[in-house]
């Protein structure tokens, strides 16, 4: 596999990741017992840190693409073994 595919594939999933991580930790106003802004929305985080978030994505997109690297290397997963129904599903 050439390094841009999986420099490709990595930032793929650092943005799936950073979207995915961005729930985690988070507290509302009324969570954290702050007064809110006027006019602010009643699920605007009080204590968003986007560093944070971007270096846990960081982390978690460089174990899926060693994962995903691997299993293109050795082969554990296929293609075929990813068909669960229709004519040529496996019995």
């Amino acid at each position: 596999m050439e390094w841009t595919s999986i420099l490709a594939i990595y930032a793929l999933f650092w943005v799936v990741s950073a979207f995915v991580l961005l729930p985690f930790g988070v507290k509302t106003h009324e969570e954290a017992g702050v007064e809110k802004v006027p006019g602010q929305a009643d699920s605007a985080p009080v204590n968003f840190r986007p560093g944070l978030i971007a270096k846990r994505a960081t982390i978690l997109s460089a174990v899926l693409t060693a994962l995903y690297v691997a299993n293109y290397s050795f082969g554990w997963i296929t293609a075929e073994d990813l068909i669960f129904f229709g004519p040529d599903a496996r019995r």
